[in-house]
C-alpha cells in the first residue's frame, strides 16, 4: 500500500489554509492542468463532513471520473477525504493544519490502493507515485503561493473564512 507524505510551511492564518484546502473553486483553480470539473455533488464552495463531489479530469492522458467524500473535518485543523468511485482500488487523503506562530504546517498523508493487480503494482513503482506526488505538490504549491500573496481574496471573491 503506497503511502504519499508532504509537508509544506504557509505563513498565514490556518482556517484560510484549511478552508482552501477543502474549497471546490480553489480546487479547481489549482488543477487547473488537469482540466479538472466538479460534476456531480458539491460542485461549489466549502465542502463539509458527509459531502460528496465527483470530479471529471484528464489524468496521464485518459478522462476519468472519481468521486470522493469528506468522511471527517474538525476545522481548522484536520479532515479525511475517501474515494468512493473512481480509478483506484481505493484511497485515503488526511489533511492536517497546524497553527505556529505566523505560519501553517500543512501535512498531506495519501494512501492508496491500485487496481488490477501486479500490474496496477508495476504501474506504481514504474509512474504512478511519482505522478501522485509531483500533483498533491503541485496543488500545494499553489495554495502556499495563494495565500502568501493574498491572491485568494481577489480570485475567489465569495470565499469565506
Amino acid at each position: 500500500m503506497p503511502v504519499i507524505k508532504i509537508e509544506t510551511r504557509i505563513k498565514g492564518d490556518v482556517k484560510v489554509v484549511f478552508d482552501l484546502a477543502r474549497s471546490i473553486d480553489f480546487h479547481l483553480i489549482s488543477t487547473s492542468g488537469s482540466k479538472e470539473r466538479a460534476i456531480a455533488g458539491k460542485t461549489s464552495g466549502l465542502i463539509e463532513e458527509g459531502e460528496s463531489v465527483t470530479w471529471r479530469a484528464k489524468h496521464l492522458g485518459v478522462y476519468q471520473n472519481l468521486t470522493s467524500k469528506v468522511t471527517l473535518l474538525q476545522r481548522p485543523n484536520y479532515f479525511v477525504d475517501e474515494m468512493q468511485s473512481g480509478a483506484f482500488k481505493s484511497f485515503k487523503h488526511e489533511h492536517f493544519f497546524e497553527q505556529k506562530e505566523n505560519y501553517v504546517i500543512m501535512i498531506d498523508i495519501f494512501t492508496y490502493h491500485t487496481p488490477l493487480g501486479w500490474l496496477g503494482k508495476l504501474a506504481d513503482f514504474m509512474f504512478l507515485k511519482k505522478y501522485m506526488y509531483q500533483f498533491l505538490e503541485s496543488r500545494n504549491r499553489i495554495l502556499k503561493s495563494f495565500v502568501e500573496s493574498g491572491e485568494w481574496k481577489n480570485s475567489l471573491p465569495n470565499f469565506a473564512n
